[in-house]
């Protein structure tokens, strides 16, 4: 059995996604059963130089609904990166899961060898769609959500392995 582009993109990323909400639920959840200011969660950081909750689950949001884009030539939704609570982040989640799940699968199917060509930041990137998906975009939803249960578990969340990888 081949695996298309589609099977290896989006379920993988609604699964990053709808684990990261669950993440987010306990970090929510925590702040709230021992009086934290749930903002403090929002905009904490692992180090002074990296970005905060916020950015992590609006990266990791970010990525998927651009490689199902750009897999699919389908414009993908844009959102303006202000959310500040735990509130606001779910609802991206959900928002980018709805539009993952409203691109068809052979739009995404068929694309290994798409040239994909995008700016990060100051360098332009060139891939072909399977090492796009491959190299690029599973790899950075996975970094972001990491560091998202990474940040919430340094401040005393209580998230293990099965928080991350989701109920099998």
């Amino acid at each position: 059995m081949s695996l298309s582009m589609h099977s290896a993109s989006v379920p993988y990323f609604v699964r990053a996604l709808n684990n990261l909400s669950t993440i987010l639920k306990k970090g929510s959840a925590h702040a709230q059963e021992n009086e934290i200011d749930p903002s403090i969660f929002v905009t904490e950081r692992l180090f002074p130089d990296m970005l905060p909750l916020s950015s992590q689950v609006q990266i990791a949001c970010d990525v998927s609904k651009g490689a199902a884009a750009r897999f699919s030539g389908v414009e993908a939704p844009s959102f303006e990166d202000n959310e500040s609570s735990f509130e606001e982040l779910q609802e991206r989640i959900s928002k980018t899961i709805a539009f993952l799940n409203s691109v068809p699968a052979e739009k995404i199917d068929g694309t290994e060898e798409k040239a994909i060509k995008f700016q990060a930041g100051s360098i332009e990137i060139d891939f072909v769609g399977a090492t796009y998906l491959s190299m690029w975009a599973l790899p950075n939803i996975y970094f972001h959500v990491t560091t998202a249960y990474n940040i919430l578990r340094h401040n005393g969340v209580i998230l293990g392995k099965l928080d991350f990888l989701g109920a099998p």
